[in-house]
């Protein structure tokens, strides 16, 4: 049999039937669904009187639109109540379980998948919302759909797809002190642009990948996307299957070993031919920061700012003149108005832990607002277990209640024009954050250290 890689094997798998010189209708096994692009969804299937084809394979939640304070209240903003409503109405009404505000699994949709083990290695998986990538870490197909998409999912439980192209991105070695798996992922869009990936699968592989975390890995695979990737995966191995076993709805006893026995055989075959290969070092990567209004304008922390070279150039200096920079200057010393530390891309567990061990006994800079938002009740309720809340608090900073929050300035955690974010998020495009708003993104190290500093700052001179 022909080698063949990770992400050909789980896709052809998946292929219900293929139409001549179009598409394929691939087969999803995992729908997660959210309160912004659900309601069109659902209204489609009204209108043709057609129901959910399998309720128990789609998992709703709230997120991008919900406070993240008091979220015992009625929802203040008319929009946002309006779309929260609008998903549990359509839930109760479909027969599909949604983890709505208040419930004990709550959460960002791409932090509850992996930590209720709803996400498991093979599977195919789709959201209306493109950091769906993140559940790839594990060693699935998952990507972002349109709402149309939604749609074709809920009555048909496929989708239509082109096949993508394969790439693999290897990095090897060792990290440096104060580097971690947002620095990895900024550097790699910073090396190949926010168009590298395009028409690519990416699959990530090497000696500096495999030994994170699965909650890094999830970092690296969320931000594929930032490259123009169609989604990124890593393949599944003892440090995948230890994080799924005896989570709420990973597989027991006998079905274990079965499920295990197969999980093991989502490889690449050695001799597997890719489209593309990119190889990089660990030992290059600093820690990283964006100057710029895309994520592949991207410096460490300790370099210097391009300079624009007129008209070649008219995006950077577009992008300089939006963030008030200039070309030619370090980042180091430059003032900070606010620190955002959450997103799908940084509100696990793990960033808190690193937040709280850095900041603990000191102080952030009391001209900076900074905020902890957790991914999901999961994270917040083992923060406050483990006391992380209180040192959070004794340093300034404030915990609020699980939801997207300051990454998209959808709800009413917004970015004032003109002031300055460190923030732990995946994107940095002009009025992300709010209208005017000046984001840069950071690993959540390096973004604890601006609050406390008041400024940004090399983080290893404050873990030497």
């Amino acid at each position: 049999m022909e080698p063949k890689t990770l992400f050909d094997k789980i896709w052809d798998s998946h292929v219900v039937h293929t139409i001549e010189n179009g598409p394929q209708v691939l087969y999803i096994d995992r729908h997660f669904i959210h309160e912004v692009t659900s309601p069109q969804a659902f209204a489609g299937l009204r209108k043709r009187d057609i129901g959910v084809r399998r309720p128990g394979q789609t998992i709703a939640t709230a997120d991008h639109n919900v406070p993240t304070k008091d979220q015992h209240l009625p929802i203040k903003d008319a929009l946002s109540k309006h779309q929260v409503d609008t998903l549990v109405k359509n839930c109760e009404e479909f027969g599909v379980e949604l983890y709505g505000l208040g419930h004990p699994y709550q959460g960002i949709v791409h932090v509850i998948g992996p930590e209720l083990g709803i996400t498991q290695p093979g599977m195919t998986i789709v959201c209306g919302d493109s950091h769906t990538s993140t559940h790839g870490a594990f060693g699935t197909i998952a990507f972002g759909i349109g709402t149309s998409e939604v749609e074709q999912v809920l009555a048909t439980q496929c989708v239509l797809q082109r096949k993508p192209n394969t790439m693999k991105i290897q990095v090897d070695g060792t990290l440096k002190n104060g580097v971690v798996s947002k620095d990895i992922i900024l550097y790699i869009i910073s090396q190949i642009s926010t168009s590298g990936g395009t028409g690519y699968f990416v699959e990530f592989c090497g000696s500096a990948i495999t030994s994170l975390s699965m909650e890094a890995r999830m970092t690296i695979c969320n931000m594929s996307i930032e490259m123009g990737a169609r989604g990124g995966m890593i393949a599944p191995d003892e440090t995948t299957f230890e994080y799924i076993r005896g989570r709420q709805f990973a597989p027991k006893g006998e079905e274990w070993d079965k499920k295990l026995a197969h999980w093991k055989t989502f490889k690449t075959d050695e001799g597997a031919v890719f489209d593309k290969e990119i190889y990089f070092k660990a030992g290059d990567i600093e820690p990283m920061i964006t100057y710029g209004t895309n994520p592949s304008m991207g410096i460490g922390i300790t370099g210097s700012i391009p300079v624009a070279n007129g008209q070649a150039d008219v995006t950077l200096e577009k992008a300089l003149e939006y963030m008030d920079l200039q070309g030619g200057s370090q980042l180091l010393g430059q003032k900070i108005d606010y620190v955002f530390i959450g997103s799908c891309t940084n509100s696990r567990i793990e960033d808190l832990r690193m937040v709280a061990e850095l900041v603990k006994g000191k102080k952030k800079a009391s001209h900076v607002n900074a905020m902890i938002v957790p991914g999901s009740k999961q994270v917040e309720k083992q923060a406050i277990e483990e006391g992380l809340d209180r040192v959070l608090a004794e340093a300034g900073f404030e915990l609020r209640q699980p939801g997207c929050s300051a990454c998209l300035g959808m709800n009413e955690d917004k970015v004032p024009r003109g002031k300055y974010c460190i923030s732990t998020s995946n994107r940095n495009f002009e009025g992300r954050q709010g209208p005017g708003a000046r984001t840069m993104l950071a690993s959540p190290l390096t973004a604890a250290a601006a609050a406390i500093n008041g400024h940004i700052t090399d983080v290893r001179e404050m873990l030497n």
